[in-house]
């Protein structure tokens, strides 16, 4: 055994890599087509929002209901993450994959075919428990096929690059198909890559999960975890329009909290938990989504205010501020291909690249807030997106990499699920307190008398500098959670994680 753990300290393939790889010379065809799918369920994020207004007319919504157009996708897709992580590693990540992506682009095709509000609402929802099997899956494959080091720091680093960019096509393709095609082809963009996917994985990506005697499932714990992640999603999305202090946000958080508490206590007796708390005893992974966590919230509620900010302060159009955004997710996309980030964090740890990372964006932010009411892109706004753009490659990758290292092919899967649950929890925890905070001071600026557009951008300045502050707080949580991997911590941890099938295969070596 220990000749097989110092043989992964080195960097030598695993058992469990060769058993994941591609048939010889294709595991980088595979990657690619695995970043594909990454790719898609990333735009769908952003690329309704341009066609918001249409889809709203077309489908005579209610000015309340619209907003679940883009709510019912992010519902779904946080609250069942977990749950499609341990099922990836349990049924199969390639079988989860393929059926993830059935779910998905039968969704988006249903959504383009919609002939009313409620059905629209529906698909998107159903499109989101899709890209939940997906995501976790697609990343858990990702880790198993590329040996931790250099090599898989690389594919992780792409892996991010194409996070970032597909924010910003989302937004350009949803401007451009809306105005150019119809607004149903925002959701018919899916649907031809999701098809070519689905025909190839079974050809390109061989099947992997973990083997450990019969399966045995969490079912108690995958309701608990599931419906916490629903009703908190739910709870905090829909506050800035029910209020903070509403009865239903209240009951609702507590609802969350309850049933989060519960999950805890069932996975510290389940026989096979659906969330191994001793995944949290590696503090690489314990660090990493905290700093996901705080990014989330940060860059990604930034993009929010910041797109709030060009529409309806400079009075961009939907595919200007799309554009604008090109500055940040292209020199991020640049500065992940060239593989400075991925080479520093194996060369270094993935610590101090993320606090440099997250510093960078908090800078990028707390610049951005002090644009001014009657502002332009090149003088206020492109300075801070380029800085940003830089951060997010040098913050998106380390959390990457230190989220799954050290973590052994049985738990991949929920590895992955609990790293993409813990940046969108941020975001939507973000966005819905930023959002409070800008109109809670819009309102007292409009009450003393300031003008509508001078009022908006002073509420829109107190969100920025929360997520700036939020950015720079992640730089002592990643100091202080995150230690130097040395060789030996990095044996130990493979043990203390390690389940029975893999100290043996390890022996076996």
């Amino acid at each position: 055994m220990k000749n097989a753990l110092r043989a992964q300290g080195n960097g030598a393939p695993s058992t469990s890599t060769r058993l994941a790889d591609p048939a010889a010379g294709r595991r980088w065809e595979a990657f690619a087509l695995l970043v594909a799918t990454y790719f898609i369920t990333i735009v769908d994020f952003t690329i309704v929002n341009t066609a918001l207004p249409a889809i709203g007319a077309k489908l005579r919504f209610p000015e309340s209901g619209l907003q679940w157009v883009v709510t019912a996708y992010g519902l779904t897709f946080a609250g069942f993450l977990l749950l499609g992580g341990r099922a990836a590693d349990l049924l199969g990540r390639r079988r989860l994959l393929v059926a993830g992506l059935a779910v998905f682009t039968a969704a988006s095709l249903g959504c383009g075919l919609a002939a009313s509000d409620t059905f629209l609402i529906v698909m998107r929802g159903i499109q989101g428990l899709g890209a939940a099997f997906v995501t976790p899956a697609a990343l858990s494959i990702v880790t198993n096929m590329f040996p931790e080091g250099a090599e898989r720091n690389k594919a992780l680093g792409i892996w991010g690059g194409v996070g970032a960019l597909g924010g910003t096509v989302g937004l350009l393709a949803g401007g451009l198909l809306t105005t150019y095609a119809g607004w149903q082809y925002v959701f018919f963009f899916n649907v031809p890559i999701g098809a070519a996917v689905f025909a190839l994985a079974p050809k390109l990506v061989r099947e992997s999960r973990a083997r450990s005697g019969p399966r045995r499932y969490d079912t108690l714990g995958a309701v608990t975890v599931t419906a916490a992640m629903l009703v908190g999603v739910y709870a905090i999305s829909q506050a800035p329009q029910a209020g903070w202090a509403a009865t239903q946000t209240v009951a609702l958080l507590c609802a969350g909290v309850a049933l989060l508490a519960g999950f805890l206590v069932i996975e510290t007796r389940a026989e096979a938990p659906l969330l191994p708390l001793r995944l949290f005893r590696l503090r690489s992974v314990a660090g990493s989504n905290a700093v996901g966590f705080l990014l989330g919230a940060s860059f990604t509620t930034f993009v929010f205010i910041g797109t709030l900010y060009m529409q309806q302060v400079l009075g961009f159009s939907a595919l200007a501020a799309g554009a604008a955004w090109t500055t940040a997710s292209v020199t991020s996309f640049a500065v992940a291909c060239s593989g400075l980030s991925q080479r520093t964090v194996t060369r270094t740890s993935p610590k101090p690249v993320m606090a440099f990372g997250m510093a960078l964006i908090g800078a990028g932010i707390l610049w951005a807030a002090h644009a001014p009411a009657h502002g332009n892109f090149w003088h206020d706004l492109a300075g801070p997106f380029f800085i940003g753009g830089i951060g997010t490659a040098f913050a998106f990758i380390p959390v990457s990499i230190g989220a799954l290292a050290g973590v052994t092919r049985h738990d991949a899967g929920v590895a992955s699920g609990l790293l993409s649950t813990s940046q969108n929890l941020g975001g939507a925890i973000g966005v819905a307190v930023t959002s409070s905070i800008a109109a809670a001071h819009s309102r007292t600026l409009i009450q003393h008398g300031y003008a509508a557009a001078a009022a908006l951008t002073g509420g829109l300045h107190w969100a920025m500098w929360v997520c700036g502050l939020t950015g720079l707080a992640a730089i002592p949580v990643a100091f202080a959670l995150i230690r130097r991997a040395r060789k030996a911590d990095v044996a130990a941890d493979v043990i203390t994680t390690a389940q029975p099938e893999d100290l043996e295969m390890a022996a076996t070596r």
